[in-house]
């Protein structure tokens, strides 16, 4: 019995789990939280090369993405591949900013910025650091702190119209330079707003996990404004962080870190107890709230309970076709499918291509 989109109905899915397949192996449940990332971003990620008529192919093939791919535009690729795609443009192009501007941003940059950020007292002394650092580094565009009532904000200003047209460039400044303020502050340094000068692109939707906060196109400089009080809080960082953090800077700029909503507990909760993948009223319960209140809250997130499953199975899939050579039908059954063929019919639904599209890059 098959519901819509061919998922299977609870009863269905409970019967089925029963019967336990060979050739199923459950050591992917220890795995991490699956995180993939929209096409639109590698798209942004690649535009400052193809501004310059560069040709694509060999950063696509450092990270192992096809280049179909980039014809779909619900395709998706793994955080690891995003994370490998951003480390082959900044090493082939030795520019931490893969080729946005005409002077490029040499490997090693984005770390004398933040270390000399770190050697400050409080945020606020840290973010003006981090500014003029970036300053020193850079003749197409500048930085710098602004107070606007009680919020204070970091503002781009750029000297040069054709990097200003950058969209890509505007976010990962922003998300940049967001989350090295929030390691600064301890990690923890909610955004009031997000400014960007240019209007809302077609895929604004994927910025809730990027930008955090209530957002404002179509303005006169994009900029992240924090409560004006946070300029206080001091540096926590000691030498032994700052090297941690800069082990793993691609990722913990790049990668979108998961929040505190109710609807990532949801999706916690789905994974952990995978495969049996329990209905609204069972996450409810394990959640401890009633079902109604559940689905309000989810709402309240831009989100239901089926979009999170679904969001889910999609981003295990895409993980698991890339990093593994799982038979498509023990895939289908850990994901809740009656079988391969309705599971790749969802497939198809979710990404615009075929699972084997992303089984390419597995040896």
């Amino acid at each position: 019995m098959v519901g819509t989109g061919g998922h299977l109905r609870d009863g269905a899915l409970h019967r089925l789990h029963c019967r336990k397949p060979h050739s199923t192996k459950r050591s992917h449940l220890i795995l991490p939280p699956p995180v993939t990332i929209s096409i639109a971003f590698v798209h942004g990620m690649l535009s400052g090369v193809r501004a310059r008529a560069l040709p694509c192919d060999v950063f696509l093939a450092d990270a192992g993405i096809d280049p179909k791919l980039l014809e779909q535009t619900a395709a998706r690729v793994t955080a690891d591949q995003y994370v490998a795609l951003f480390q082959s443009l900044t090493d082939r192009l030795d520019d931490d900013l893969l080729g946005f501007l005409s002077r490029p941003l040499r490997r090693g940059s984005f770390a004398l910025i933040v270390r000399s950020a770190a050697g400050e007292d409080n945020l606020g002394q840290a973010m003006r650091r981090a500014a003029r650092t970036f300053g020193l580094l850079q003749t197409d565009m500048t930085m710098e702190v602004v107070r606007a009532g009680s919020l204070a904000g970091l503002r781009l200003l750029f000297s040069n119209p054709s990097a200003a047209q950058l969209v890509f460039l505007h976010e990962l400044l922003l998300r940049s330079f967001w989350r090295l303020f929030a390691w600064l502050a301890g990690s923890k340094l909610p955004a009031e707003r997000f400014d960007f000068a240019f209007p809302s692109p077609p895929y604004a939707g994927s910025y809730s996990k990027i930008f955090p906060a209530p957002l404002q196109f179509e303005q006169q400089h994009s900029a992240l404004w924090i409560a004006a009080e946070r300029l206080r809080n001091p540096v926590r960082r000691d030498k032994a962080a700052l090297r941690a953090f800069l082990a793993d800077a691609r990722s913990n700029v790049v990668v979108p870190r998961r929040g505190e909503l109710v609807s990532e507990r949801v999706r916690n909760h789905l994974q952990r107890s995978q495969p049996a993948w329990p209905d609204l009223a069972g996450t409810a319960s394990a959640l401890h709230m009633a079902p109604s209140t559940l689905q309000r809250r989810l709402a309240a997130d831009g989100t239901s309970f089926q979009a999170l499953k679904d969001a889910l199975r999609r981003d295990l899939a895409i993980v698991r076709l890339n990093t593994t050579s799982v038979p498509l039908t023990a895939l289908a059954y850990d994901l809740g499918f009656a079988d391969s063929a309705a599971f790749q019919r969802a497939f198809k639904s979710w990404t615009g291509s075929a699972p084997g599209a992303y089984r390419r890059g597995v040896a």
